[in-house]
């Protein structure tokens, strides 16, 4: 596993360039069937009328950024979007939802947000849609129109540059909103906010979002060899103390792909969403939780992943973040323990888990997690503070 970053950062990072991207996307034919459930969409440009500007200041007016505000600019590198593309599993059961459904599709009015390079877009004007608006703020919205173009839709597809709670809709109402939201741990860099402010503004009473269910789960993993690379390496470095910098380094997450033979525990559900019905509020949450041991052996962390439905589809169709699922751009969110817990076959590790969206960026998240063991070969009883930044 390795160092947690942003998903902006992390997919930068990952892309091996953008030579096969075109190749990608004509090879992800829906012939082949849904992969988990996913699917994807696009958009393309129109008369739209003139976004206010993406940061909300004047032309020219020197302002200091602030990590929001990097947050959109990381979206305007090719290489994020190529990972994202690539990420069949995600793509594709976009796509599926979209292509097998087209009966919710036909002449209907379609908001895209966060668009990206418009693939949601597309899929929703060739599945039928009568007109698709396609809103993004990074400059990658000036490469979707293009590809737009590029591919006869531009009659069909709008990209609106700007932000969603900015920006003004040339129409009042729309019949269906898309977008792919989630970020690690679900809700880090996530948009819910977004969809959820232009679902509010827009959707039609009998409108439908695309995915509309979202689920956070927990589960514990045995990592001893991995936590002494990354976490205790820093007691002892080339004969100095750097545990000060182990402090920190427990406060922050990692994002990796888990083996799933480490999990050791079931999986808890922490938190359902319904996006058709969420308030903005209830994405600050504090929940509880109980993990049973699945075999007796030692946990060095507790590991977050996520699963989406689409439940409006004719047949529902989702996808899996989880450690036993076809892995994603999203992997899991990796948390470490500062105790070895010593756990037997039946034995539970409980806890509570909040999770609250950052007062100066809503984007990054602060979590609280509090645990207690007691087991035939130990206890433990402890409160750790994390920070996905």
């Amino acid at each position: 596993m390795g160092k947690r970053k942003g998903k902006a950062a992390q997919l930068a990072d990952d892309a091996t360039g953008t030579s096969e991207l075109n190749k990608h996307i004509r090879e992800m034919d829906v012939e082949d069937g849904p992969v988990s459930g996913h699917a994807s969409v696009g958009a393309s440009e129109a008369s739209a009328p003139t976004p206010p500007s993406a940061n909300g200041h004047a032309p020219g007016e020197k302002v200091e950024k602030t990590s929001a505000d990097y947050y959109f600019d990381s979206y305007s590198h090719f290489g994020i979007h190529e990972e994202m593309l690539k990420d069949t599993v995600r793509t594709k059961t976009y796509q599926n939802a979209i292509y097998q459904n087209e009966f919710l599709f036909k002449d209907k009015i379609v908001l895209d947000v966060g668009c990206g390079t418009g693939i949601l877009s597309l899929f929703c004007a060739k599945a039928g849609a009568k007109h698709v608006y396609g809103v993004e703020c990074s400059d990658i919205a000036d490469s979707a129109k293009q590809i737009i173009k590029a591919n006869g839709y531009e009659d069909v597809i709008t990209v609106l540059k700007g932000k969603v709670e900015e920006l003004t809709l040339p129409v009042d109402h729309v019949d269906i909103i898309v977008s792919e939201w989630m970020g690690y741990f679900l809700l880090y860099e996530s948009m819910l906010d977004t969809v959820l402010f232009a679902r509010d503004k827009w959707l039609v009473p009998d409108g439908i979002i695309l995915p509309d269910k979202a689920s956070l789960f927990l589960t514990a993993i045995e990592d001893g060899d991995y936590k002494d690379e990354k976490i205790n390496f820093w007691d002892n470095v080339y004969g100095f103390d750097f545990s000060s910098i182990k402090t920190a380094a427990m406060l922050e997450p990692l994002v990796d792909v888990v083996d799933p033979d480490q999990v050791v525990t079931n999986s808890c559900l922490l938190k359902k969403m319904d996006i058709m019905t969420i308030a903005k509020e209830e994405c600050d949450f504090t929940v509880p939780f109980k993990l049973v041991a699945t075999r007796d052996d030692y946990i060095h962390a507790l590991v977050a992943y996520f699963d989406v439905s689409f439940t409006k589809c004719h047949k529902p169709i989702s996808f899996s973040t989880g450690p036993k699922a076809r892995a994603t751009h999203w992997k899991q969110s990796v948390m470490y323990l500062e105790d070895r817990i010593t756990i037997c076959e039946g034995e539970c590790l409980k806890g509570t888990l909040s999770v609250a969206r950052n007062k100066l960026n809503p984007r990054d998240l602060d979590i609280v997690l509090e645990y207690s063991f007691e087991g035939k070969k130990g206890q433990a009883k402890r409160v750790q503070h994390y920070k996905m930044r």
